[in-house]
């Protein structure tokens, strides 16, 4: 089966390369052809269940185009500029390097009992797969401050505990997954909400609908009844777990976990070398769970203080009269996350030195074998850059923009906008590069357009605060489902799942919220609906549609 599935991986590659090289050379930049590098990506993994290599070849794809049709010029690039590129990005770095020392913590969590020792005490209170499930979404929505931290602290602590209770890999990652960006995109103060808040006023002060930029915060305020996607999605997840209902793959593969005890499917190949960081070296004893625990509790602690006093350190002078949200978006939070990966690290070694009597040799041992079961998916997250820095030369975005034009009629921009960031950040992997592609082009048309068409304040006013919050739900909703998309990859990572199946027992669910957004949230709103009465009205769409059409795991 592995060699069908690469066979057809090589033949379809070479197919494409094939329409390349006979399309008559030139450096494509835009066009249809710049959509074809994600396209081929995400194909390629869903037939082939090979992410490595499919990223690979969406990428040569990619690199060819841009050397004018040179399939090995194409390749070469691939390996000297693309992926080198990739790491060569701070930001990156600061991502990579902040995955790796967190599982090197949670590999001393794990050697030390600390991760037997949580599922032993909070299992006392969440004994069933109900329970559980909705344990590991309570903890999602608490990590409310950043989405990185939040895919890696709810994955790893709930891995142990879930595989007791016989919920599947691919369910604890679509759980940790939908309560990421969903959470920290809406929430009031996160590591999002400066970047939100920022584009929202480059993009409506020098039109003229904010007068300043201090009066972005508002608006942001406003366009949270309108981020139907992520509420809808939280909605979801809640249900699923309270009436233990699933319908789809995540169906298939809750039922063989439960029957069977296998939290993953045989022949799948999670990114995470889960053996290694769940194996406790020592007794585990009443105490255990403190060595678990308060490492985690000190990377959540440490990344708000963080935030606030780098945020404060960056503003100088202006932190004196800045609001809290402010000072939180000033600061550098991949540097945060570094610095509180390191002391959570810290932490669990002296814990497990000092508490679980661990020797210090098998303590270091302990966190280099965490760092080693991240290589498979810190190699997935540099491939996914990559392919991302493809699709900015090849200006992917512009062109999903440019052919959309044309059709924005005043009352249906919130849906064709919130359609619009969906593909973008679906085909690109990132919901932060769409939201600053599409932000500056939707919140100028958004406000001027119903005005100029001769719509009422109130319409024209729930068009500009719908539509903003559009790009930023749709950008989640893309980025959400997207097997591209750096976050989804973390939350495999995090929970050893198999990258492939996350996506496919993932996606019904993402597009049923996402359905649910469009019929019930964002026409409406164009023609002046209340969102409260489209929250409630999608909301119970949600809720009907799993009601009648998944079905008891047990």
């Amino acid at each position: 089966m592995k060699v069908t599935r690469l066979f057809i991986t090589l033949i379809v590659f070479i197919v494409a390369a094939g329409t390349l090289m006979g399309s008559g050379g030139g450096t494509a930049i835009g066009g249809f052809r710049s959509i074809l590098p994600p396209l081929l990506a995400i194909l390629l993994a869903l037939i082939s269940r090979e992410v490595i290599l499919a990223l690979l070849g969406g990428i040569w794809l990619g690199a060819s185009y841009l050397a004018d049709g040179h399939v090995g010029l194409g390749l070469l690039r691939t390996l000297d500029h693309h992926l080198v590129n990739s790491l060569a990005d701070s930001d990156h770095a600061f991502i990579l390097l902040f995955s790796l020392t967190l599982g090197g913590m949670v590999g001393i969590i794990g050697a030390s009992g600390g991760a037997a020792g949580i599922v032993k005490k909070v299992g006392r209170w969440a004994k069933s797969p109900r329970s559980g499930q909705i344990s590991c979404w309570a903890m999602g929505l608490l990590i409310f401050f950043d989405d990185y931290a939040n895919t890696l602290v709810v994955g790893n602590t709930f891995r142990p505990l879930t595989d007791k209770l016989r919920i599947s890999r691919e369910k604890l990652s679509f759980i940790v997954d939908a309560t990421a960006a969903p959470v920290a995109s809406i929430a009031l103060i996160s590591t999002w909400i400066g970047f939100e808040v920022g584009l929202i006023a480059d993009g409506l002060v020098p039109s003229g609908a904010l007068s300043d930029s201090t009066e972005a915060y508002g608006l942001f305020i406003q366009t949270i009844p309108y981020r139907f996607y992520p509420l809808f999605m939280l909605l979801l997840v809640f249900m699923i777990g309270f009436w233990n209902r699933d319908f789809g793959p995540m169906l298939t593969a809750e039922r063989r976990c439960r029957t069977t005890g296998q939290v993953l499917r045989e022949g799948a190949a999670p990114l995470g070398g889960t053996e290694e960081l769940d194996t406790t070296r020592v007794s585990v004893t009443e105490q255990s769970w403190l060595w678990g625990i308060i490492p985690v509790l000190t990377v959540i602690i440490a990344t708000l203080a963080g935030l606030y006093f780098e945020g404060k350190a960056s503003l100088g002078a202006e932190a004196e009269d800045a609001a809290i949200y402010t000072i939180i978006s000033s600061a550098n939070s991949f540097a945060v996350l570094m610095w509180a990966a390191f002391m959570g690290s810290v932490t669990a070694g002296l814990l497990a030195t000092w508490g679980a009597k661990l020797s210090v040799a098998a303590t270091v041992r302990a966190f280099v074998d965490g760092i080693k079961a991240m290589t498979a998916a810190a190699i997935v997250l540099i491939l996914a850059w990559a392919i991302g820095g493809i699709c900015r030369d090849l200006k992917t975005a512009d062109y999903v923009v440019e052919i959309s034009q044309g059709i924005l009629a005043p009352q249906f921009i919130p849906a064709v906008t919130f359609v619009i960031s969906a593909v973008i950040a679906f085909a690109t992997g990132t919901s932060w590069g769409t939201l600053s592609i599409l932000m500056p082009i939707i919140a100028p048309i958004a406000y001027i357009f119903p005005i100029e068409s001769g719509l009422s304040a109130g319409v024209s006013q729930g068009i500009m605060v719908s539509s903003v919050g559009a790009v930023l739900a749709g950008s989640v909703f893309g980025d959400h489902s997207s097997p591209i998309s750096d976050t989804t990859i973390m939350s495999s990572m995090a929970s050893g799942a198999d990258h492939i199946d996350h996506v496919r027992t993932q996606i019904p669910y993402a597009l049923l919220a996402g359905a649910a957004a469009l019929v019930f949230g964002y026409i409406p709103a164009g023609f002046g609906v209340s969102p409260w009465i489209s929250l409630l009205v999608g909301g119970f769409a949600v809720v009907l549609t799993l009601r009648f059409v998944g079905k008891k795991v047990e």
